[in-house]
């Protein structure tokens, strides 16, 4: 089995922008230590950062400070950066292109939100043939309200984990995933 972990869109977005998350509760230290321990175990870490297209966009402006990594991100040694415009990684990216130049067969969903682009990313690595791997609690999300209704950042996280688990993915922790990686 070899992997690559995914750090799906670790913004400023999610920290100072329009769209913080919270749950769940030390997600971001999670995805801190995971890629620690992915650089020490030699696995392929790809960050991934979204750009609105919009030139009118009020959420991941190309160039704005909430569209910049995260600065704890950007300190950290990775091995690409890819950006990309659509929930889903492997959408109009190099992506897939990696993972087979590197014979990954395994990816390591992490990151932000759960239930948009580390859900569509996993979705569309199963379809692709990749087995995955979902950190329950190395990705998060917000609480939801809009003309369909209002959803809890939890009641969200635990049932798109319950769907990943499904069919899509492993879903773990980070502590099961650093045990499975370190054995």
């Amino acid at each position: 089995m070899k992997r690559a972990l995914l750090v799906i869109d670790v913004q400023n977005e999610y920290f100072t922008g329009k769209l913080p998350i919270t749950y769940p509760n030390g997600s971001f230290n999670n995805i801190l230590k995971i890629m620690d321990i992915a650089k020490q175990n030699d696995i392929l870490i790809i960050v991934i950062q979204h750009t609105a297209l919009q030139s009118n966009a009020v959420t991941f402006r190309k160039g704005s400070k909430e569209w910049e990594m995260h600065d704890e991100i950007s300190k950290r040694k990775y091995d690409y950066l890819i950006e990309k415009n659509l929930p889903g990684s492997f959408t109009g990216t190099n992506l897939e292109e990696i993972l087979k130049k590197n014979e990954i067969d395994t990816i390591v969903i992490s990151g932000y939100m759960t239930q948009m682009c580390c859900d569509t990313t996993s979705r569309q690595a199963f379809h692709l043939g990749y087995s995955v791997e979902f950190l329950s609690d190395a990705t998060g999300t917000l609480n939801v309200s809009n003309y369909a209704g209002t959803v809890t950042a939890e009641e969200l996280h635990r049932s798109i984990l319950a769907t990943q688990a499904m069919r899509f993915s492993k879903v773990i922790t980070s502590s099961e995933w650093i045990q499975i990686i370190e054995n």
